[in-house]
Formats: structure tokens, sequence, C-alpha cells
């Protein structure tokens, strides 16, 4: 494969993880500002989503692209990319 799945997409994917960086950085200075518990959860909750949408996201692009191509070249690397994705899923599902 010469590129990941994502590639299409990267700009806005990459657009995406900036703004989950800058949830991060809120995160930070709401801690520094003694912000009520309950309001710097609910962000933290907020960025977690976030961060799940860019996973399902990557998770999608990889299931159409990469795992579909190699299933077309059949083979041992078709298996390989099938185990590769069933762990990232698993991965995901206990995150």
């Amino acid at each position: 494969m010469d590129h990941p799945g994502y590639s299409d997409d990267k700009a806005a994917v990459l657009a995406r993880l900036r703004r989950i960086e800058g949830q991060v950085r809120g995160l930070t200075r709401m801690v520094e500002d003694d912000t009520y518990c309950i309001d710097v959860l609910t962000q933290v909750s907020a960025t977690t989503r976030a961060l799940e949408a860019v996973a399902l996201k990557l998770l999608d692009e990889h299931l159409a692209h990469c795992v579909v191509d190699a299933a077309r070249a059949g083979g041992p690397e078709a298996e390989a990319k099938v185990a590769e994705a069933s762990a990232a899923i698993a991965r995901l599902v206990r995150s």
C-alpha cells in the first residue's frame, strides 16, 4: 500500500486533531484556574468523544481501503489485515 486509507481526508483529520489539542489545552487552563470539577469533567467527556470520533473515522477509512484492498488480493495479507482490524476494534471497544 502506498498511502494510508485516510490520505484523501488527511486535512480534515488534522483539523479535528488540532481542535482536540485546543480542547486539551483548555482543560489544562481549567484545572490551573481551579474550575469546578463537574465543569472540567464535562469538558473531558467532550474531548473523549471528539477523540473517539477521529478513531472511528480512521477505522472506517482503514476498513474501506486497506482491508478491502487486501481482501481483494487474498492470501495471508488479507487474513493479516482482517486480524489487525479486529484487534483495533477490540482496543476501541475496551477504551
